[in-house]
């Protein structure tokens, strides 16, 4: 069965998850934090920062997977 993921990236995922969120339930909960706020976005239903937190935890993932 062919790897859907370089070596490099699974260990850059792993050093992220442990790095950042300690460990992948957690990064799970923000990622689905991140997927209601996108859901429900309205003007003042979010704190920015709490936003800008979840658009990090995308952006980090995605750096990792290209």
């Amino acid at each position: 069965m062919k790897r859907l993921l370089r070596q490099t990236q699974i260990d850059s995922l792993e050093e992220l998850i442990q790095n950042t969120y300690g460990n992948p339930e957690t990064l799970a909960e923000q990622l689905n934090l991140a997927l209601e706020m996108l859901f429900y976005l309205e003007d003042n239903t979010f704190e920015k920062q709490k936003l800008l937190n979840e658009v990090a935890a995308l952006r980090d993932i995605v750096k990792v997977l290209r």
